[in-house]
């Protein structure tokens, strides 16, 4: 049994490691929100992974390209597809985490329920995978964006950052490995086949899109109509007519 002091001491000690912890994140956050991420947890996971099966022709694409120069067509077009609520929720939609609960409890096929800021900072800082421990951090990191940064820089870090083919990560890369342009000439068509793959890049493929993609896209470009077009992520509020679709 440990003595009285001895457990004062190790509990201050623990005190002192979770707060320099939160310190420490939360600086790397304040950082980000000016400096471009020079890389993510996601991209360093894959380029370990490359080398430990020994994918030598492996490359990963991936380069800043600051929200003036991308079309506006993109950050609509991954709004619509994966988070429509974005611009208005504080990091967590809380009908979507309720309806993919009640969708599992009901035996149907688990749908993903998070957000545009919960992806910037699981790609961002953390590992792929379903753990509680990651996805508790997922939260706190969460938060940490949302109390940080404003919405256009965590959609701005999120189109730079999202995988969007195998080792090919931001839309900066994305647009010249598939449409052979700059990101400030991709229409709408193009933005929207970028976000279609959003779910599963590493099954769906902007290149060659399946039967699904290309369905998801031409819903994705209804969804853009439907929200108002790129005039909706300046908005402040939401149409009292409009209310944001369901994820397919």
């Amino acid at each position: 049994m440990l003595h009285l002091p001895l457990f004062r001491r190790l509990l201050r000690y623990a005190g002192i490691v979770v707060l320099s912890w939160i310190a420490l994140s939360w600086f790397v956050v304040l950082v980000l929100r000016f400096v471009p991420p020079w890389t993510s947890a996601v991209m360093m996971e894959r380029r370990l992974s490359a080398l430990a099966h020994g994918e030598k022709d492996f490359q990963l694409r991936q380069h800043w390209v600051p929200w003036s120069r991308i079309s506006p067509w993109v950050p609509i077009a991954m709004v619509a597809g994966e988070d429509q609520k974005f611009p208005f929720h504080h990091g967590f939609d809380f009908d979507s985490i309720e309806n993919a609960i009640d969708a599992a409890d009901d035996g149907k096929r688990l749908r993903g329920a998070s957000t545009i800021s919960q992806q910037t900072a699981k790609n961002l800082f953390l590992w792929n995978g379903r753990s509680f421990v990651r996805k508790g951090l997922e939260a706190y990191f969460t938060v940490l964006l949302e109390l940080t940064w404003p919405k256009q820089r965590i959609l701005e870090v999120y189109m730079n950052i999202a995988q969007l083919g195998d080792g090919i990560y931001g839309v900066g890369a994305a647009s010249e490995m598939f449409f052979h342009t700059a990101p400030a000439q991709l229409g709408p068509a193009q933005a929207a086949r970028l976000a279609a793959v959003l779910p599963n890049p590493d099954r769906f493929h902007v290149d060659r899109p399946s039967a699904y993609v290309q369905e998801r896209a031409r819903w994705i470009e209804q969804q853009v109509s439907q929200l108002g077009g790129p005039a909706y992520l300046q908005s402040r509020q939401l149409p009292r007519d409009a209310r944001p679709a369901r994820r397919r």
